[in-house]
């Protein structure tokens, strides 16, 4: 008697690895590592160095409390990136990471003209620990499996 693999691949347990065959758990490593070195980065680095680097210096507190302001969303969605599983949070993640990438690139672009190099070297770095966080998330969601699979789960 023949078996109809479509059948038996549906009622398969989903495994760590998406259709690619590629781990999991390597990117989640990575994608958490980056987010959590990037918040801390961005909260009390960015705003120290650039009090220690502009010659205006800025306050320290005042630079950290706007920060604070600035990583709200980004502290909502901690929980998530830490986790790491579920596709539906995680693209609300990249879009809101997307967001935050666009904005640092504005910051950095203004601060070409009229900044020394030190400083421009504070927002690069911001920049491309969002860059990094972004191609995480999508390499991530791309192994993850696909929403229908996810949401055939719960349902059935």
């Amino acid at each position: 008697m023949a078996t109809n693999r479509s059948k038996n691949k549906a009622n398969a347990p989903v495994e760590n690895t998406a259709d690619t065959g590629k781990p999991i758990a390597p990117m989640r490593q990575r994608l958490l590592l980056t987010w959590l070195v990037w918040v801390a980065y961005r909260l009390l680095a960015l705003p120290i160095m650039i009090s220690v680097f502009n010659p205006t210096s800025p306050d320290i507190i005042g630079g950290i409390a706007w920060q604070a302001l600035w990583l709200i969303p980004a502290f909502i969605l901690t929980p998530v990136i830490l986790r790491g599983r579920s596709p539906y949070m995680l693209l609300i993640g990249s879009m809101l990471t997307l967001v935050y990438l666009g904005a640092s690139g504005v910051v950095l672009f203004t601060r070409v003209y009229g900044s020394s190099m030190i400083e421009i070297m504070v927002y690069l770095l911001d920049f491309v620990l969002l860059f990094l966080i972004n191609t995480w998330l999508f390499l991530l969601l791309k192994r993850l499996p696909s929403m229908v699979v996810s949401l055939g789960k719960r349902c059935g």
